[in-house]
């Protein structure tokens, strides 16, 4: 037996271990803080804890923006150019980011907490709060790197209690802020001879917004009671002519202010405010939590603690439209600039809606796993994935687009296990209430629902290779393995033997085995159609936590509590390798541990296992911030992917900071709840014991784990479900410069003087390869004439064979040049078949992602053909009935009867008649 110890051998990474990176993060679409349209009003960006999300709403699809903030993400502001975003964490430390390429330019700490941040809308300078007053800064320059890019223009002071939104003028020249002391205040951005700010007071509660009307005549303030105040220019005759003194008096000599017209900067620099009218929303028991305004239609949108929004028409105070569209209170409300999408955020119930109110029709709606996200599995294409959560909740995401389509709420308690059938559109779960359940993913309901003779709280799952039998594993009196039919739904064998809770099952890939780990310190190895029924265990030194099989079938991987992997020849049973994987696990350390990061090992251990799709590799996760890579034949450590870098959440620091311990223990743990306005939010509605971890405390922090993990049947991605969601990292990344066999005198111009002078594709395609960008491939690549594919094809040299036909499966999706592609696979098939098929195992992944596309063209291909034979149809049938008409017409107007019309051939006949009236 090898033994193999990670802490002490040297590191090294393969090109495949070392090129996976960040890609999306889905199951988690809205956090906290505020959502934000983009200045086109396609896309809504959307805070997920520490990391920032973007919704293309047109073309359906999500990203995730590769950089991470200290905390959770409190306010965010994309300049009106969408070049800069800048997001703002718990703590006011910021990040200033390149939007466009997802590059971060800047930090800077703010010192306290910002409740608003907002660019001007000549993008010049960013208003902040911070604390009772405001600071306004010069916006930095995404283009050069500076030393120091924030410089402060100013601070405003006035209030006398915290800031809590601000509303930039359309002129960028002036800007109102509200407060908690239930006052508003309107500022000048460059000082004005004789300008005192302006407060508007009179409200009885925090002031939440201020708005500007459209011509800026008018100014509206909500009140978080539920009081719309609208203020206008004074209409006495006295303090008319005052005012036009003062206009007299005080020219506006301070900078760009400087003008002696009478626009909109004079107006509201000079006017006399007062309140016109005083509007309530007369909503008994509910607050505004959340509200904006869309000036060009004047539009006033309103988010209230019960989860109803209302649009009211200003300034008549017109209610247009209300929607209840949510079971807590809305806490971020957003608007499109055309005024017709509005984007709603629910922070205890993680949702995101996007609603579109004149056709009252979601155009988005997404919501993450209420609790923790248990486990994941992908479909056998790739294209989806299934995830159970503590809810009780199955939800089956796009990979692609990143969206929920489907959730299923049958079961009744925790989903701890997910597994998609091989063949056909189906999805298995279990769950601790006792039942299996099976799921049709074509019509979407549950058809099968599997249960035992005694109750049983199932936390394992396995599905035959054929999909017609389904094991599952639990905690049960007799710690059983029961075994469905999927066709009949009934039970058709247990397998008894194990002494403890079975913890994981797992099936080989031939169907000839089942394996079962379980807490009883044994795996044992099922002959599944065999008549023998002895079982052999194969001990282990600890309880078995998780397992998998490797794709071949001969070899399997088991996790146990000490911290070790274990890799079992299942036909020998013999024990090939033994990973020593706690030191690699290790890291992170809680608020409350007594211990250093290093020295806290206690409870490290991989409970999710998953092998590469050509079984190189071994993936392992657990209750830790980090997920291994290791080398499946030599036991080595490749490489340690850190989920998440979210000080919010406990074990991701490896030191504590000293200056957060008080005489009462870490800040963090002090419940601070009392201090919330609302009453909704200081009330604890948890009962104690109501949550994982420590039963004696009502505050508890998230902590970063990973409790399953997966690899993509197409080997360029895997999955990890962990606290802040489902991450999923990815070779694809078309950002990075990645190229292969490079030279000095490879340049995009000479691979273009190469197609387009000399003519050389065959050169031309292999120098463009080498360099590797994306859309220098593409454009060699549809200039080839189609004639000398198949001689290119035969010239191809083996090493660049791969390459390509990963680039045609993604051609393959996304370009409509269906059969020029088509030409090209044929092509290469026919003349490198045996070398792709002697080494077929090594480009699997590649002939995955091949097959995925080709499946996603013929789907295409016969939806296109229905469409156009049912528009066939339905043309000849307008064109039948339009005949029928116009012969009926003509019969009408001959004054001949049915009968006469209907002989054939006769001289009385109809096609007698009208061949006479045409000759």
């Amino acid at each position: 037996m090898a033994v193999a110890s990670t802490s002490s051998a040297p590191l090294y990474k393969t090109p495949a271990a070392s090129s996976f990176r960040f890609s999306n993060l889905c199951g988690t679409v809205y956090k906290q803080g505020n959502v934000a349209f983009t200045p086109d009003g396609n896309s809504v960006i959307s805070p997920v804890g520490n990391r920032v999300s973007v919704f293309d709403l047109v073309t359906n699809k999500s990203r995730t923006l590769a950089f991470e903030n200290r905390k959770n993400i409190a306010r965010i502001a994309l300049s009106p150019d969408a070049n800069v975003l800048i997001s703002v964490d718990e703590d006011g430390r910021a990040v200033l980011v390149n939007f466009k390429r997802s590059t971060v330019l800047h930090h800077f700490n703010f010192k306290k907490p910002v409740r608003d941040i907002k660019f001007s809308p000549d993008g010049k300078f960013i208003a902040a709060t911070h604390g009772s007053k405001v600071q306004v800064w010069q916006t930095p320059s995404h283009l050069a790197r500076e030393f120091a890019p924030f410089v402060l223009h100013r601070e405003y002071t006035g209030h006398y209690d915290d800031v809590l939104s601000i509303t930039w003028s359309a002129d960028s020249r002036f800007f109102l802020t509200t407060s908690k002391d239930m006052t508003a205040r309107l500022y000048t951005l460059y000082p004005v001879e004789g300008y005192r700010p302006r407060t508007f007071a009179g409200h009885r509660d925090a002031v939440l917004a201020a708005y500007f009307s459209e011509d800026h005549k008018t100014i509206y303030t909500v009140a978080r009671d539920g009081a719309v105040f609208t203020w206008a220019r004074k209409e006495d005759e006295d303090e008319d002519e005052d005012d036009s003194e003062d206009e007299e008096r005080l020219p506006l000599g301070a900078g760009p202010l400087a003008s002696t017209s009478t626009g909109p900067d004079n107006t509201i620099a000079h006017t006399r405010w007062g309140i016109q009218q005083r509007h309530y929303f007369m909503r008994v028991g509910t607050r505004v939590v959340s509200t904006t305004w869309h000036a060009a239609s004047n539009l006033l949108i309103v988010g209230f603690s019960d989860g109803v929004f209302g649009l009211w028409e200003m300034p008549s105070f017109t209610n247009v439209h209300t929607l209840s569209v949510s079971q807590e209170k809305i806490t971020s409300v957003a608007v499109n600039p055309t005024g017709e999408w509005l984007a709603f955020g629910a922070s205890k119930l993680g949702q995101l809606l996007v609603w579109e109110w004149q056709s009252e029709s979601y155009i988005l709606k997404q919501q993450g796993h209420y609790f923790d996200m248990n486990t994941l599995s992908f479909s056998a294409d790739g294209q989806q994935v299934a995830t159970g959560g503590d809810d009780g909740k199955v939800k089956i995401w796009n990979a692609t687009s990143g969206f929920c389509f489907v959730t299923f709420e049958d079961h009744a308690s925790a989903v701890t296990a997910v597994d998609f059938a091989k063949q056909g559109q189906v999805v298995f779960s279990a769950s601790l209430d006792g039942t299996v359940r099976a799921f049709d993913l074509i019509r979407y309901r549950n058809f099968r629902t599997f249960t035992t003779p005694a109750p049983v709280q199932f936390n394992s799952l396995a599905v035959d290779p054929s999909g017609e039998i389904v094991c599952a594993g639990g905690t049960g009196d007799g710690f059983e393995i029961y075994m469905w039919s999927t066709q009949t739904g009934k039970l058709i064998d247990i397998l008894a033997g194990h002494e403890g809770p079975v913890s994981a099952l797992a099936f080989s890939p031939l169907g000839d085995r089942l394996v079962s780990a379980s807490w009883d310190k044994s795996i044992r190895v099922w002959d599944t159609y065999g008549r023998s029924t002895a079982v052999e265990p194969f001990p282990l030194k600890a309880d078995a936590l998780a397992l998998a099989f490797r794709p071949d079938g001969k070899e399997v991987a088991v996790s146990t509590l000490d911290g070790q992997i274990s890799l079992w020849n299942v036909v020998d049973g013999v024990q090939r390798t033994l990973i020593e994987g706690r030191k690699d696990i290790s890291g992170g350390r809680k608020v409350d541990d007594r211990v250093t990061a290093a020295n806290n090992s206690s409870g490290k251990a991989f409970n999710s296992l998953s092998y590469t799709a050509d079984g190189s590799c071994l993936l392992a996760g657990g209750n830790s911030k980090h997920v291994c890579l290791y080398d499946a034949r030599d036991g080595v450590l490749l490489r340690r992917f850190q989920i998440s870098q979210n000080l919010s959440l406990d074990g991701t620091q490896e030191f504590l900071d000293s200056r957060n311990l008080t005489e009462s223990g870490p800040r963090e743990l002090i419940d601070d709840r009392g201090e919330l306005s609302d009453l909704e939010d200081r009330v604890d509605k948890s009962l104690p014991g109501a949550r994982g971890g420590d039963l004696s405390r009502r505050k508890y922090r998230p902590e970063a784990r990973t409790k399953s993990v997966r690899f993509s049947p197409t080997g360029r991605s895997w999955a990890a479900a962990s606290t802040e969601g489902l991450l999923i990292y990815s070779l694809d990344d078309s950002i990075t410069f990645d190229p292969f066999e490079l030279d000095v005198d490879i340049t995009p111009a000479t691979i273009l003087e190469t197609l387009n002078e000399e003519r050389h594709y065959l050169k031309a395609f292999v120098m463009a390869l080498r360099l590797n960008e994306r859309p220098l491939i593409q454009t060699v690549y549809e200039s080839i004439p189609p004639s000398a594919i198949s001689l290119l094809a035969r010239q191809l040299p083996v090493t660049y064979l791969e390459p390509v036909l990963r680039f045609l499966g993604t051609q393959l999706e996304k370009s409509p040049h269906i059969e020029f592609h088509l030409v090209w696979v044929s092509a290469l098939f026919a003349a490198h078949g045996k070398h792709l098929r002697l080494h077929s195992t090594q480009h699997a992944a590649t002939f995955r992602g091949l097959q995925k596309g080709l499946t996603d063209v013929q789907e295409s291909i016969v939806k296109l053909s229905d469409e156009n034979s049912f528009s066939l149809e339905f043309i000849l049938d307008q064109q039948r009935t339009r005949q029928l008409a116009d012969e009926a017409e003509e019969r009408q107007a001959l004054g001949m009867t049915d009968g006469a019309a209907t002989e054939p051939n006769g001289v009385n006949g109809f096609a007698g008649r009208r061949m006479a009236i045409d000759l």
